[in-house]
């Protein structure tokens, strides 16, 4: 009689953009973006509809993605601090268990990339057009348009597997400012007018002076001064720049999708689609017109909301929706929990696998820890810290000594601050 099955060790792709708000995805519900490639992954696996990340801002973000472990951690709070090189990373622990691991496109770490068999990545931001690459610590120009130019690198590391277990991290430079779409997108969307946010006229009364004070506001915004017509009152100023940089964002997102769909065409090609669990999120999330802003920082709902999708035909169910609070900091024990290998204790994460596995713990996290550390800086947004659970979210300025209680199932765009409200004493 045969034994039992022996099931390999997954492959895994984790694929990442940067500045993607969770509200530009169509599966997601966008009114705007059609991300078709982005709504196969969740046709074919299951879509978080509360992922949350911990500090809305790069660097943070993606040393917590490494690490399973909060700011205050692993120290890197802002964009300024550089990532501990001692600090132990997830692909480390994988590279060390047997899997060839690769990193390609934005890094943002200052640091040099480490526990991987490849890197290729982006100095600082990077360009949108003949990006310059740091390959194994040579730079190195690729010509051509940079979401392409990933999506290529990707595809010929994957050639380069042959039968060996892997975890490629390809991380996307789109669709993070400024937003350069590729020619064959430029004229994408001319002549329509895009809506508007349902909070893009916010004035910022009842709430703490942070939403006023913070500088993100896109009728300010001075992207496309050179090309702005003269003579246009502040509301055509403000409707002119939104429609701008809405177009732009949306051309750029549009090539980023495309470019998904090439990554998972080249699984299937290569036959690995079956055994490759394949992620997709974002660094963070950001206001697209909402609250009048663009950026991100803040601990409100567009902010701090990320997509995520997971496939992995072995285990998830197609079509799966996932509503409970998950974080970036389980990415890195996720990764982990499926490779076999076990979570290093300070890992302050949790494996999502029970989730995906259609099994809801009792004792899943129902609320989120939140702290965003930078200023003064690009924005000025004041720093904060906050507790988010399913229904409330409760937010302290601490340089200012404010504090917001917003009801997210009465105010879910957080227009009312009812903090100082007697019936919300308990609460």
């Amino acid at each position: 009689m045969p034994g039992p099955k022996v099931r390999r060790r997954p492959n895994f792709i984790f694929i990442m953009s940067d500045d993607h708000a969770a509200h530009a995805l169509s599966c997601y519900g966008s009114k705007i973006a059609k991300t078709p490639n982005l709504d196969r992954l969740a046709r074919e696996g299951a879509m978080f509809t509360n992922c949350f990340v911990t500090n809305s801002l790069c660097a943070p973000s993606r040393a917590t993605i490494l690490t399973g472990k909060y700011a205050h951690a692993h120290g890197v709070l802002t964009n300024a601090h550089s990532l501990d090189p001692k600090t132990v990373t997830f692909p480390q622990l994988l590279q060390r268990a047997g899997y060839l691991t690769a990193i390609v496109g934005k890094w943002h770490l200052k640091i040099q990339p480490k526990g991987f068999h490849y890197w290729c990545v982006l100095p600082g931001q990077g360009r949108y057009f003949n990006p310059e690459f740091i390959e194994m610590g040579k730079r190195k120009v690729y010509k051509g348009y940079v979401t392409e130019v990933i999506t290529d690198l990707c595809i010929e590391f994957l050639k380069r597997t042959k039968g060996r277990p892997f975890c490629l991290l390809c991380h996307h430079k789109a669709v993070h400012r400024p937003w350069r779409p590729p020619p064959k997108y430029a004229r994408l969307f001319e002549g329509v007018e895009i809506p508007y946010p349902e909070t893009f006229d916010d004035d910022y009364k009842n709430r703490a002076s942070a939403a006023a004070h913070a500088d993100m506001r896109i009728a300010d915004m001075p992207d496309y001064k050179s090309e702005m017509p003269k003579g246009l009152s502040p509301e055509e100023r403000k409707k002119w720049n939104y429609q701008r940089f809405i177009k732009d964002y949306l051309r750029t997102l549009k090539s980023l999708d495309e470019n998904v769909g090439r990554l998972l065409e080249a699984l299937d090609k290569l036959g690995l689609a079956e055994n490759t669990v394949v992620f997709y999120t974002s660094d963070n999330g950001f206001f697209l017109g909402d609250h009048g802003w663009f950026d991100k920082r803040f601990m409100y709902e567009e902010s701090i909301r990320v997509p995520l999708l997971v496939r992995y035909p072995e285990e998830v169910r197609p079509g799966t929706k996932i509503p409970h609070i998950v974080l970036n900091v389980d990415f890195a024990p996720t990764i982990l929990d499926y490779a076999g290998l076990p979570i290093p204790k300070d890992v302050q994460g949790r494996s999502i696998r029970p989730l995906l596995r259609g099994q809801s713990p009792k004792n899943w996290r129902t609320a989120m820890y939140y702290h965003y550390y930078e200023y003064p800086g690009p924005h000025w947004v004041l720093p904060h810290y906050g507790i988010r659970t399913e229904r409330y979210k409760l937010i302290h300025y601490y340089t200012t000594g404010e504090w917001e209680l917003f009801d997210l199932k009465r105010d879910p765009h957080e227009m009312h601050n009812v903090y100082n409200d007697p019936a919300s004493a308990d609460v």
